[in-house]
């Protein structure tokens, strides 16, 4: 049996946020910001069409999931080191002295643990995972994303499937 794999380049799923990461011992990074570039591969069988997954609707489907991310401040809320708050349109955050508010409509609460590049392919990775779950995919066996934070500057998240 052949193993097939397809993968839709980052080049065409970008996304500009904003960001900081917190580290053990009370550090935290100044805010700052990147241009993400996203890629994604499947792995599987191919369909009656030849296909493991139709290239464009891969693409729809992964635009659907990083477009809210784009000129966005992210922020995660299974950060114990952060206080975060909602409210009146805006978003209050802590990191011991610092405070930083932001308005709610330019602020994706996320829940991940920090707002790494690891922990957001992971983040796309689980809703991707859904969407093709719920989309009736087929023959699939693994999905891998990456989320490219700077030029050659990448991370992974890889999972096993059984649809």
């Amino acid at each position: 049996m052949n193993d097939y794999r397809i993968t839709v380049s980052k080049e065409h799923l970008v996304f500009a946020s904003g960001h900081f990461i917190t580290y053990g011992g009370g550090m935290c990074e100044t805010l700052h910001g990147h241009n993400y570039r996203a890629g994604v591969s499947l792995a599987g069988e191919t369909d009656e069409n030849a296909l493991v997954f139709d290239f464009v609707l891969l693409k729809r489907e992964m635009e659907t999931i990083i477009g809210p991310l784009d000129h966005r401040m992210l922020l995660p809320t299974g950060n114990p080191l952060l206080e975060i708050r909602t409210a009146d349109g805006e978003v209050d955050v802590r990191h011991g002295e610092r405070r930083y508010l932001f308005p709610e409509q330019d602020v994706v609460i996320l829940p991940i643990p920090n707002t790494t590049a690891e922990m957001l392919a992971s983040w796309i990775l689980d809703r991707l995972a859904g969407r093709l779950s719920d989309r009736g995919a087929t023959g699939l066996h693994e999905i891998e994303v990456e989320v490219e934070e700077s030029f050659g500057q990448s991370a992974f998240c890889r999972r096993r499937l059984e649809f």
